[in-house]
């Protein structure tokens, strides 16, 4: 998946000079970040719309569409993949694979000692 990801970036990367009326992602490059920023959000929308629904094939299609703008939106603003896999990595050695950093930035060691606590508590309670 990320070797996929790194070549969509290269991609996008080179088509920053190609011409807006051949290239779709040209074009989105200079429509400007709010334009791809709204771009995202109604990917987003419409996998979310889809899972409602259920319809898993769509969701599937939706997913690529908003791995896509999400990709070009990096470029646009100077961010390369491996500058999300680091901020991955970091979160991963924090509080897991699957869990969020918390909005408000605790200590390390506090937030591990929490993590922990909730989970066992989650457990208990199934």
């Amino acid at each position: 998946m990320a070797d996929s990801i790194l070549r969509l970036y290269h991609a996008a990367l080179d088509c920053r000079h190609d011409d807006p009326s051949t290239s779709r992602t040209a074009r989105l490059l200079r429509s400007g970040r709010s334009k791809m920023a709204k771009k995202l959000a109604e990917e987003a929308v419409e996998v979310v719309i889809d899972a409602m629904h259920g319809d898993r094939e769509s969701v599937i299609k939706e997913s690529a569409d908003l791995i896509y703008n999400l990709v070009v939106l990096w470029v646009s603003a100077g961010i390369r993949p491996d500058d999300v896999w680091r901020e991955m990595d970091r979160r991963e050695r924090l509080l897991g694979i699957a869990e969020k950093v918390p909005k408000k930035q605790l200590d390390e060691t506090f937030r591990r000692k929490v993590v922990v606590l909730e989970g066992r508590r989650v457990r208990k309670r199934r």
